[in-house]
């Protein structure tokens, strides 16, 4: 064996560049950094993925000669003019991208910047190799072509060609989601992909991309700190009205990069902010249901550390557990029905009124349905209760309309919340027996604080109880069911739901109204604990359409 001895510079080169550029989606990624970082308000992405090439287009500031020349080298950058790693303020910073795409592939670029465009190749070491002089628009277009060409283990190891679409797919929505700002188009080959279109916030843009989410589903909020230097951005979908089966699009983005988050002194967290999302999303969706929520953090980059991984997307950030009591705020403040009449359910109401159109007298046509547009932005007063419908449904009218309030799930969250700040346990006289509990079971209710103790063979003595079930006739069900829960929250939830009130139960007003009262004042009122819609709101306006009261008695129909 011989002694140490220095690798040589291309060597590692083609080291770094294979740690930089390991798949197309991470030359999407490098190329439309640079484009974003040149103020591009439209990105147009082409690919061809059984020829190993990729394409992407901008209308940025462009390059000039001068700094085509250097593009390439190792090492070079225009976005780190202080050489201080706690400065960063751009996409990229490293000076690796561009050198990595000359080792991994053949690299072109056509820039243009004031009047005169070039267009360059580059060779191995990322030195200029041809060069012409072009007539393009202002921007830049950069070229790779036969990608990974001398890399063939690399090639063979990628996944399948459906599964790296996906994943530059994916790249290009979070780049979208960050900055709506930006037009992209993407094409394969000749054929377009997809397109986003621009807008204000990434709320215009999430359902562009789930095309099966209406605007009305999502609630975005952006809140300022640090005397606005600092401030965050939640987007979330409704609980009541969109979840996933997986956690997907549970994203967090950092001064215009979706990226993981560990803290100062925890390098090994795992993703604690998304953590915190499904933390508060919790007992608010169906069981093994995921939310929807992107957030996004502006702040001074001092407080982050981007130099953990080639890639960018795993950072460190200081003050993590004050920023992610924010996101549990902010996501508490967007669960709460707002003041304005909730126009979210136009959709749902016009398929309602739809069918009571076609089991009516008018049959109308589908041009006097309802307008999606137009929204009634009265204030919201308490809600009054008029009616109980079935024994199920409370009819409670409001300034704007009226709405259905499932009475059973509306007072389980009430209980749940209740639960959740005082689990009250109080002694049973005489105390409950449960036959043949496991040691689980025992050690469960022990867990809950329970009392309990051994009364004989296979039998144990309840001692204590959770207050709601101490007087119920079923305790000895509700206390068994308690033992099956594997935590807290559930018992608090079995507790919740055989505690409420059931349907069929007949209420006197000032009854409806006191569960009314309660239910406004939770913090999660849109779904009951187990992720159950709780209430239905009808507009006033859709009524005044559905009969016809903008129409002119006495013109109408000859009359």
């Amino acid at each position: 064996m011989t002694g140490i001895q220095p690798l040589s510079t291309e060597l590692v080169h083609r080291i770094a560049a294979g740690e930089v550029i390991d798949s197309p989606a991470a030359v999407v990624r490098e190329l439309i950094d640079n484009a974003i970082d040149a103020q591009a308000t439209r990105i147009v992405i082409a690919l061809w993925p059984d020829n190993w090439r990729i394409k992407v287009s901008d209308n940025g500031v462009g390059l000039s000669w001068a700094d085509l020349k250097q593009a390439a080298a190792p090492h070079t950058t225009s976005k780190l003019r202080s050489g201080d790693l706690s400065q960063i303020r751009t996409l990229g910073f490293r000076g690796e991208a561009l050198h990595s795409l000359t080792q991994v592939g053949q690299l072109n670029i056509c820039s243009r910047r004031g009047d005169e465009g070039w267009q360059v190749t580059y060779d191995r070491q990322g030195q200029v190799a041809e060069v012409n002089q072009v007539a393009i628009a202002s921007g830049t277009i950069a070229t790779v072509d036969q990608l990974f060409w001398d890399w063939p283990a690399r090639k063979q190891a990628l996944p399948s060609l459906t599964q790296q679409l996906r994943s530059i797919q994916a790249v290009i929505h979070s780049h979208a989601l960050c900055h709506p700002q930006i037009t992209w188009q993407v094409y394969q080959g000749e054929r377009q992909w997809f397109s986003i279109a621009p807008g204000q916030t990434a709320q215009d843009i999430l359902p562009q991309i789930l095309s099966t989410l209406d605007p009305g589903d999502l609630r975005c909020l952006k809140v300022p700190f640090n005397n606005g230097t600092e401030y965050l951005e939640v987007l979330l979908g409704l609980p009541d009205r969109c979840h996933r089966h997986r956690p997907d699009w549970v994203r967090v983005a950092v001064n215009g990069r979706c990226v993981q988050v560990s803290g100062d002194d925890n390098f090994t967290a795992l993703r604690p902010l998304e953590q915190t999302i499904l933390r508060n999303f919790r007992q608010t969706l169906p069981r093994h249901r995921y939310p929807l929520c992107f957030i996004h953090l502006y702040i001074e980059p001092e407080q982050v550390d981007w130099n953990r991984h080639p890639a960018k997307t795993d950072i460190y950030l200081r003050d993590l557990e004050q920023w992610q009591q924010r996101v549990a705020a902010v996501i508490q403040e967007l669960l709460k029905i707002p003041d304005d009449a909730d126009a979210g359910h136009s959709q749902k109401i016009q398929q309602l009124v739809k069918v009571a159109e076609g089991k009516g007298v008018y049959n109308l046509q589908q041009s006097s349905l309802l307008s999606n547009t137009e929204e009634d932005h009265e204030r919201l007063h308490e809600l009054r209760a008029i009616a109980q419908l079935h024994q199920t449904y409370i009819l409670a009218e409001h300034t704007s309309g009226m709405w259905l309030i499932e009475q059973h799930i509306a007072h389980e969250r009430v209980l749940y919340e209740q639960l959740q700040k005082d689990w009250q346990l109080v002694p049973l006289t005489p105390p409950i027996m449960l036959p043949d509990l496991t040691e689980q079971q025992v050690n469960q209710l022990t867990h809950f604080g329970l009392e309990i103790e051994i009364f004989g063979p296979h039998l144990w003595a309840i001692r204590s109880a959770p207050e709601p079930l101490a007087k119920r006739s079923d305790c000895q069900e509700a206390l068994l069911e308690l033992s099956q829960c594997t935590e807290l929250d559930a018992a608090l939830v079995a507790t919740a739901c055989r505690s409420a009130i059931r349907n069929g139960t007949p209420l006197a007003l000032p009854e409806m109204q006191t569960l009314l009262d309660q239910w406004q004042r939770t913090q999660r009122p849109r779904t009951c604990p187990h992720g159950r819609p709780i209430y239905l709101s009808l507009e006033e306006t859709n009524l005044a359409r559905f009969f016809r009261r903008h129409w002119v008695i006495g013109k109408s129909h000859g009359i």
